[in-house]
């Protein structure tokens, strides 16, 4: 599934509605990092063209909406990080990045980054990527 996320129920529900008129079925499901909304990886490229132009659009209006409101909260995002041990944590953002980030990246991208940087500091290797590279090429053989 690919998944959007949205800060704002009204914005999501913009989404999700373009999406039933383009005949796209929606998942719909709150997370720690915000409000999710999964449709299947198997689309024709002119919808995934279509739900990601309109994503974009929501994206612009989010971080406008996000920019007004007062306080700290209105100011921060936040992304789940797994550590090895199985623990969950929040990694709080300043929104611009967050928006960055969701800008070039999927969630299951970030998540995997996060969870890729957890496990390096928690277990530093201090090889050089040479060598990293090497001994992950030997195991797949």
């Amino acid at each position: 599934m690919d998944e959007y996320i949205f800060f704002d129920a009204g914005l999501r529900d913009r989404f999700v509605e373009h999406a039933g008129e383009l005949g796209v079925a929606c998942e719909l499901r709150d997370d720690t990092m915000g409000l999710i909304v999964a449709v299947s990886e198997d689309l024709a490229d002119d919808l995934v063209d279509d739900l990601e132009a309109c994503y974009d659009e929501l994206q612009d209006e989010q971080a406008d909406l996000i920019s007004r409101m007062e306080g700290g909260l209105g100011k921060l995002a936040g992304f789940k990080l797994v550590l090895p041990d199985g623990q969950t944590c929040m990694v709080p953002l300043q929104t611009d990045m967050a928006n960055r980030l969701l800008a070039c990246f999927s969630l299951e991208e970030i998540q995997v980054l996060f969870d890729t940087v957890a496990r390096s500091a928690l277990d530093p290797k201090d090889s050089h990527l040479c060598e990293i590279l090497r001994a992950d090429t030997n195991t797949k053989r």
